[in-house]
């Protein structure tokens, strides 16, 4: 099945946006196929405010190419209130998206929409995405994969498609940053948040700050390591107020 199949099968649906790569390419598609949709973005602790920000400004540019002017609705959830949730088990991302998309259902169905379309991939293994099995019980559909596109193929296809989003790297809730079983708290999320916005602006790129203990353990690819040693005394006077150590992990990303 091709996209422009599923979506002459599928006219109508509201799509689960993050702003990443393939929700982009996604939301492009189904606009470009001719599809009545909506993208739905959740604002919670677990999201930085530049994914929002990333997922405005794809949302004004396509609704200004395929004439389409409010196709971005901005929800929020208040993820840090399930206490399932921030007790961090194995499976967190499963309670994560039912309750995230069960925002997402609530608010398209008020708007008409009772079809739910998500980003996944046919690179995406079940086994990586514990969040599956609640999208799986809330039927919602994931077209990119039912169509067999990898996410090399979405790049390519979006960068065809001038997005913006082809080159952007992927990226994890910040939830993932704080170890399994490990409490969530709203204090953790915005350090770590904020030293990443540290790394961004500074260049580094495809990188992770973890929590290790009350350090931060900075993953890294192999080719940015050296110069991370090299602007240690930078790095360390941005982090070391919110960490009692900052840490280069050499296994790296």
């Amino acid at each position: 099945m091709t996209l422009q199949e599923f979506f002459r099968q599928n006219p109508k649906a509201a799509i689960a946006f993050s702003g990443g790569v393939d929700s982009a390419y996604l939301l492009y598609a189904a606009l470009a196929c001719g599809a009545d949709v909506r993208a739905y973005f959740v604002k919670s602790q677990f999201q930085p405010e530049f994914e929002l920000e990333d997922a405005r400004e794809l949302a004004k540019e396509l609704g200004e190419r395929f004439g389409r002017s409010g196709i971005l609705k901005v929800l929020q959830a208040d993820v840090l209130a399930d206490p399932v949730v921030t007790a961090n088990p194995p499976d967190r991302c499963y309670h994560c998206k039912q309750k995230v998309f069960g925002k997402i259902l609530d608010a398209a169905a008020q708007d008409g929409y009772h079809l739910i379309l998500d980003g996944t991939n046919a690179s995406d293994e079940e086994g990586d995405r514990p969040g599956m099995r609640a999208l799986r019980e809330m039927e919602v559909k994931s077209p990119l994969r039912i169509c067999g596109l990898t996410k090399n193929e979405i790049r390519r296809l979006s960068r065809e498609a001038n997005l913006f989003t082809w080159s952007k790297p992927s990226y994890a809730c910040l939830a993932t940053r704080v170890p399994t079983g490990r409490h969530i708290t709203a204090e953790d999320l915005v350090r770590v948040e904020e030293g990443e916005k540290v790394l961004a602006d500074m260049g580094f790129s495809d990188f992770r700050v973890r929590l290790y203990h009350d350090a931060a353990r900075i993953q890294l690819p192999a080719d940015q390591m050296a110069r991370a040693v090299t602007e240690k005394e930078q790095i360390l006077e941005a982090l070391k107020p919110s960490f009692a150590y900052v840490l280069i992990d050499l296994e790296g990303r």
